[in-house]
């Protein structure tokens, strides 16, 4: 049974590598890969009796409440950035932006995206800088370098934050790291790991942006008043998210359920005297209409799949291995961030964490910091291998081939670049 939902498992993500050649839809192998697994895993249960059946479907309830936890995060955090863009308020920042050179954009959206990681977090942000860039470069081919680059940018920049990446922020929570020093020691090895793929690909970088690719002429549909008022009242909403799970201890997905509601507020009360046809194009519902729910879609889809490989202990099973058989903590930590990019990164920390207790690994233990790194930063290797590259894959239909080849090898140097400079600066920072 363990081997045909590895087997199941392992051609879902195959079908989605080759999403192009097959031509298959990659939501549709998600879903059907996520629910097989949970099929299989349920049908062998059938010899086992009505109990075991019935342990089966409470397993995976107590699996769909995080999913749906990231499910609303995601379709809230969307429909948020698309208000602000209906409203056109990324002009506000789009129009600062008057570089046409390729390499200093590049540049500013790396930047951006690594600091504005750190405050956010990197699913977010991945979704705010991909609509910003849709404004900034209009050809597809160039503009998927700087997401790509976007990706490594806000997984490096949610590494070292305690609120940026999940994984961070469950060492956090569980106690093993502290705020302070985690973000002392991780900054410098998050920054040289975006660092080294954006030097790389600035030599790639030819040229200019065409007057006509950049989103700097014509006039506003909506009065500018309004535009303004769109964007940060969104941007707020946004960074209330961290502050109100700091306040209350909710899941994020209640603060950003609060922002969206508060936002939706707001837009109807800026067109309350217009009549139904002339806000229409602006409201909400109009918004939750556009999103991307194929990107959620194939989001559930995979989270299913790993789920199901946690509830049978796989991944579990899967750091005991690499604890018996390597031996050395940096490469065991090294080689989970790796897997991180294939394997979900939540369930191999969470895996980590009740392998090493904090009676032996307590509180910001080298152990921690390093895992937060390489777990926050691997998955930048593939673009199913993060939240943010999820997102990004489904915002702007990214092929999975095309990443590996163009923005992998990148990522990868970042990342080794990253532990090295980690190695380097342990020391100086070292609390035990």
């Amino acid at each position: 049974m363990i081997t045909a939902i590895i087997i199941t498992f392992i051609l879902g993500y195959v079908c989605i590598a080759f999403e192009h050649p097959l031509k298959i839809n990659k939501t549709a192998s998600a879903l059907l890969t996520g629910v097989t697994c949970w099929a299989i895993y349920a049908l062998s249960a059938v010899v086992g009796g009505s109990h075991a059946s019935h342990e089966i479907v409470e397993q995976l309830s107590h699996h769909l409440a995080p999913i749906a936890e990231i499910l609303f995060f995601l379709m809230g955090a969307m429909t948020i950035v698309e208000l602000v863009d209906t409203h056109q308020g990324f002009a506000i920042i789009t129009k600062r932006i008057t570089t046409r050179n390729a390499v200093a954009l590049m540049w500013i959206i790396c930047f951006v995206s690594f600091f504005l990681s750190a405050v956010l977090d990197n699913l977010t942000t991945t979704i705010v800088m991909v609509s910003l860039l849709r404004k900034l470069v209009s050809n597809q081919q160039q503009r998927l370098l700087y997401v790509g680059m976007v990706v490594i940018a806000a997984n490096a920049g949610g590494a070292w934050s305690p609120i940026g990446d999940v994984t961070t922020t469950m060492l956090w929570i569980g106690g093993q790291v502290s705020a302070a020093n985690i973000i002392k020691t991780l900054i410098i090895p998050s920054l040289v790991c975006m660092l080294v793929p954006l030097v790389i690909i600035s030599f790639r970088l030819k040229g200019a942006i065409e007057p006509d690719e950049m989103n700097i002429s014509g006039e506003e549909a909506i009065p500018v008043k309004e535009s303004k008022l769109m964007f940060f009242t969104g941007l707020g909403g946004l960074l209330f998210v961290p502050v109100f799970k700091t306040i209350t201890h909710l899941p994020p997905y209640m603060g950003m359920l609060l922002s969206l509601g508060f936002i939706w507020v707001v837009s109807e009360i800026i067109h309350y005297n217009k009549e139904p046809e002339d806000k229409s194009p602006y409201s909400p519902t109009r918004a939750l209409q556009r999103i991307d729910m194929p990107s959620v879609l194939f989001f559930l889809g995979i989270l299913l799949a790993i789920s199901s490989l946690e509830s049978l202990h796989v991944l579990e099973q899967l750091a005991v291995f690499l604890n018996e058989a390597i031996g050395n903590e940096d490469v065991i930590v090294t080689v989970i961030g790796l897997l991180s990019a294939v394997i979900d990164n939540v369930p191999l920390v969470a895996a980590s964490m009740g392998m090493y207790p904090l009676a032996e690994y307590p509180m910001d233990h080298k152990l921690w910091e390093f895992m937060a790194y390489a777990a926050g930063t691997g998955g930048s290797a593939l673009i199913i291998g993060s939240a943010a590259g999820v997102a990004a894959m489904g915002m702007e239909k990214i092929d999975f081939i095309w990443y590996l080849k163009k923005i992998s090898w990148l990522a990868l140097l970042g990342y080794f670049a990253g532990i090295v400079a980690y190695l380097l600066v342990y020391p100086i920072f070292a609390v035990h």
